[in-house]
């Protein structure tokens, strides 16, 4: 096949080094492996990703389908950022046990906490099997019918590609579904809590410093795999043991300096770095905007509320770390998009892509993709903006809304499937709302309404607005809705749900709250979904033939696969930059700058009294450099979401640090990648080993890795 022998040129081809890329580990062989022996690796490809013996990816699980986490030691203990298992130690917290405050540490395993629907993937095997996913889907002519075929072949792959009866057949699709590889991996479902320190170390700098450099946050969790007596993946049992891993990694203490070399393995969750470029100058002028002022109103409300009572602010801890997160980086995506002048280059680059299709003779089949994709994104600019609209007012930032939807959804199944199926769904409702009501507050969620239900009847696209909202009282609905429905709470929930279908969807239907998420669910469903959905269908076809064609006509750039939460291999340099005029950013920071930013009694940048006196008396233990305590590095390692917990490694493989987050300046990295300002932020694995041993006394758990003290000359 003519694409899979371009495909392969592209990692053999030398090229220039750190311009970003998420790597295939399977593939790293010719090109990348070069390259990464010029940057300074000292270790093989194969040292990475081998098949038929231990590698690095044996020790890198996906972590619960969202993070990256690392093993390291061969008890199966688990590295992962405080971020990434904030859930789990909010379940455990309570009003009395705060660990979320005071942080948590396990003495012996039996202390080990277990945690309800967590689990970690390994990647055992990766193979590409392209051919097989689109056999006998060109002689399709509709993009839909191409898709369903596509997926039939998944589906069928799946199920009959060799595999044991634990492990499980993936199969993601590449370059805009011009490639598919398989991933086959083993889940293990028994993933015990082990150590996270306290919020004012792992969450330091919280929502300010989120995004930003320099940083000064101890981003850290730890977790244990357990398995059965076979070393498989096993539920919850007393009677498990910890995992006994493939490969962990040694951790080393030797520390970093500026141009060494670092790679980070992990998981990163999406990027789209091929979009032309009508669809970037829409997400810089309409979507971006639209979605920032409306987290932003979010934001306000709940910590107004959080500042002021323990209680909501363990509630809301969470929820309210996950709204600010992506509002703060679409913010500086926007930002750095503009900086770098990425509408510019795409533009320029457009440029030279339709020369080379005339040079090539190629006008039939891409002369006209962005002529077609300027009138499509012109087209759909209503509709995406009323989708984000809906999106982030109905279904992720209101509560209440987001819970009628739900009941939307009981309806629908009712509808479509019957009483019985209607039965099930709602009996798992009932069930999952106990936990989710747990964490709501009326009082806070109403006021999250009332701004966020105006922004919605006022700058959502007018013509797709239910009649009830078109020049709405939203403060008089507001009261209403909050006055009258039984959403407000579990109880009023449960008794909605009370009884068989037909009263229940009798009663639901003259709840308030109800009410107003069917009109707009289905103005939604009517007006905006189709056309979308329809439009968006267009793009797909069109991105998929743009990224082919790119891949013919430019075969000597480096072009990676855009992140789709399979295993990836990033590589750089530690390195600082420069974010504006004038000013520098080191690549380091220490505990002094902790110091520096303290402020007593403040949720954000509290500092634990025991912290400051290891930090007066400069007790660091084995873990100092020249006498100060190192707490965070930057590098050129192009990382996104996903990437939070991935395990950043020096030139021989050991964990030097812990993978959690970007700066302001680079996060427009997802779209694309300048090298100049794009950082990944790392904690400096020392200050992990410190605060588990000096700070938390914890020091049984260092024993259990394998160190590596050699310091640097």
């Amino acid at each position: 096949m003519k694409l899979l022998r371009l495909l392969v040129l592209l990692f053999v081809l030398p090229v220039s080094a750190q311009q970003g890329g998420m790597w295939i580990p399977s593939l790293l062989k010719g090109m990348n492996e070069k390259e990464m022996k010029t940057l300074g690796m000292k270790i093989s490809a194969a040292d990475i990703y081998d098949v038929n013996k231990s590698s690095l990816k044996d020790a890198v699980p996906h972590f619960n389908g969202g993070c990256t986490s690392e093993v390291i030691s061969s008890k199966g203990l688990l590295l992962t950022n405080h971020h990434c298992g904030y859930g789990e130690i909010q379940s455990h917290s309570t009003v009395d046990h705060d660990y979320l405050t005071n942080g948590f540490w396990a003495m012996k395993q039996e202390d080990e906490l277990p945690n309800k629907d967590l689990e970690v993937t390994f990647i055992v095997k990766i193979e590409d099997v392209t051919n097989k996913v689109l056999e006998g889907v060109a002689a399709l002519t509709s993009e839909a019918d191409k898709q369903k075929k596509i997926q039939e072949n998944i589906n069928m792959l799946s199920r009959t590609l060799p595999k044991e009866s634990w492990q499980e057949n993936k199969i993601r699709t590449f370059y805009d579904g011009n490639q598919y590889i398989l991933f086959l991996t083993e889940t293990y479902t028994d993933v015990r809590l082990v150590g996270a320190p306290p919020s004012s170390i792992g969450k330091f700098g919280s929502d300010t410093d989120n995004w930003v450099w320099p940083r000064h946050t101890g981003d850290f969790s730890l977790f244990r795999i357990y398995a059965d007596k076979n070393n498989r993946p096993a539920a919850y049992s007393k009677d498990n043991v910890p995992y006994k891993p493939k490969h962990f990694f040694p951790v080393s203490i030797k520390g970093v300096k500026e141009n060494d070399f670092t790679m980070v393995m992990g998981y990163p969750g999406r990027t789209q770095e091929y979009l032309p470029s009508y669809a970037v100058a829409q997400i810089i002028n309409d979507l971006n905007p639209a979605k920032i002022e409306v987290r932003d109103a979010a934001l306000k409300v709940q910590d107004g509320f959080m500042r002021k009572d323990n209680a909501i602010k363990i509630q809301y801890a969470s929820k309210y770390a996950s709204i600010a997160n992506y509002w703060k980086k679409w913010i500086g995506e926007t930002k750095g998009l503009k900086k770098s002048n990425a509408l510019a280059i795409k533009q320029k680059f457009e440029q030279e892509f339709q020369d080379k299709v005339a040079k090539s003779g190629k006008q039939a089949e891409y002369g006209n993709l962005l002529a077609d994709f300027k009138k499509n994104y012109t087209e759909i600019a209503p509709y995406a903006l009323s989708r984000d609209y809906y999106t982030e007012v109905v279904l992720r930032n209101t509560e209440l809304l987001s819970f009628g939807y739900r009941l939307f959804q009981l309806e629908q199944v009712y509808n479509a499937k019957g009483e019985q199926a209607f039965n099930d769904r709602k009996n798992n409702l009932i069930a999952g709302f106990e936990d989710l009501y747990k964490d709501f507050n009326a009082n806070v969620d109403e006021k999250v309404f009332e701004q966020l239900i105006a922004l919605y009847a006022t700058k959502s696209p007018k013509q797709f607005l239910p009649a009830s909202l078109v020049n709405a009282d939203t403060k008089k609905l507001t009261e209403e809705v909050y006055s009258q429905s039984k959403l407000t709470s579990y109880n009023g929930l449960k008794e909605l749900l009370n009884g068989d279908a037909k009263t229940v969807i009798e009663r639901i239907n003259k709840d308030k709250g109800f009410q107003l998420v069917k009109t707009m669910a289905d103005s939604y469903l009517k007006n905006v979904a189709p056309k979308y959905d329809e439009l968006n269908l267009k793009n797909i076809a069109l991105q998929r033939t743009y990224m082919k064609a790119i891949l013919e006509l430019f075969p000597n750039n480096r072009i990676f696969p855009d992140a789709n939460s399979t295993l990836r291999v990033t590589y750089g340099k530690v390195k600082g930059y420069s974010p504006s005029d004038a000013v520098i950013y080191e690549p380091m920071t220490y505990l002094d700058g902790v110091i520096e930013k303290y402020v007593p009694g403040d949720y954000e940048f509290d500092v634990p009294a025991k912290l400051i006196s290891l930090y007066n008396n400069k007790d660091y233990g084995q873990y100092a450099d020249k006498g100060r305590m190192p707490v965070c590095f930057i590098g050129t390692n192009h990382t996104t979401g996903g990437n939070s917990g991935s395990p950043a490694l020096d030139a021989e493989g050991n964990l030097i640090g812990l993978n959690f987050d970007r700066v302001w300046e680079g996060t427009m990295s997802d779209i694309h990648y300048d090298p100049a300002i794009c950082r990944n932020i790392m904690v400096d694995i020392r200050y992990v080993l410190f605060i588990i041993d000096k700070y938390a006394g914890a020091k049984h758990l260092v024993d259990e890795m394998k160190i590596v003290q050699n310091k640097k000359k």
